[in-house]
């Protein structure tokens, strides 16, 4: 159990048709929270942060991004699961070559802005960095104006050129979407499954059918993003919670009370994953 690689989690989901979750944390309650649903559903799973939001914040420091990667990796390490631990979606090269020797297991290049060749060559080379540290690498294909054909070509292409693990793709999901679930486009996901030899993953899942996710498992995807209503739902439970006029302020920081909001905040977590963990067909599979 514990830390496991992600070629392995990846090969066991391919053999038995099931996707992993990724349920992305901001916090240490928010990293066990996704572990104590994992480890109460018997599911493997891949914990992490994004990368974007730890490179490009004000004061962002290399140093900050070790103590995230250390309490990552600590606590998928103590899992009784496997555990994969991605730094996700990350512009900036520098910190993903820090991701690399930090502790993750998984890390994702992301320029959605970079021209194509300048992208596919960036994540060759880090590519190549990466499996040096025994590190595997996503990367998303988006070009939407492309038809599907045209598309799963493209998105061969790539793959071929950059040697990635896992590749990310668009198919109708929509990341960061604040309200409602939409179909994917699965004919466009099928022409993808037929060129592309790599497990498959979907962003944006807060907002996808289920009906189209459970489509898409049996397609070849193997790893679903989960971020948005996760948060949404943090959100809303904490400032119910705030919503008191208890004075003393150990009993909402720090006495681990139920009325403590880490507390609280671990168990909204483990409530939200929940919700979408059994769609991914991973239950059990630990």
């Amino acid at each position: 159990m514990s830390l496991e690689s992600i070629p392995r989690l990846m090969q066991h989901a391919r053999r038995h048709d099931y996707a992993l979750g990724y349920f992305e944390s901001w916090s240490l309650e928010s990293v066990q929270g996704v572990i104590d649903a994992a480890e109460a559903t018997r599911s493997p799973v891949i914990i992490g942060f994004n990368g974007e939001w730890l490179a490009e914040r004000q004061n962002a420091s290399a140093q900050e991004l070790r103590l995230y990667a250390a309490l990552g990796r600590a606590a998928a390490t103590e899992a009784n699961v496997p555990v994969g631990f991605i730094f996700n979606e990350c512009p900036n090269d520098a910190w993903v070559e820090q991701a690399i020797g930090a502790g993750f297991n998984l890390v994702m290049p992301a320029d959605p802005h970079a021209p194509l060749e300048d992208y596919t060559r960036r994540v060759k080379r880090l590519t190549a960095l990466a499996h040096s540290h025994e590190v595997a690498v996503e990367a998303d294909f988006e070009a939407d104006a492309l038809d599907a054909v045209a598309y799963a070509e493209g998105a061969a292409k790539f793959v071929a050129e950059t040697g990635v693990d896992l590749l990310a793709i668009s198919v109708g999901n929509e990341e960061i979407k604040l309200e409602g679930r939409s179909p994917l486009d699965l004919n466009r996901l099928e022409a993808v499954g037929r060129r592309v030899d790599v497990p498959l993953v979907l962003h944006g899942g807060t907002g996808i059918e289920d009906d189209s996710i459970k489509a898409a498992i049996h397609l070849g995807v193997r790893k679903i993003n989960y971020g948005t209503y996760m948060k949404q739902k943090y959100l809303r439970v904490i400032r119910e919670a705030l919503a008191t006029a208890e004075p003393n302020p150990h009993a909402l920081l720090g006495d681990g009370s139920q009325t403590d909001l880490m507390v609280v905040g671990r168990h909204v977590v483990k409530d939200a994953v929940l919700e979408r963990i059994e769609l991914l067909g991973c239950c059990g599979r630990a």
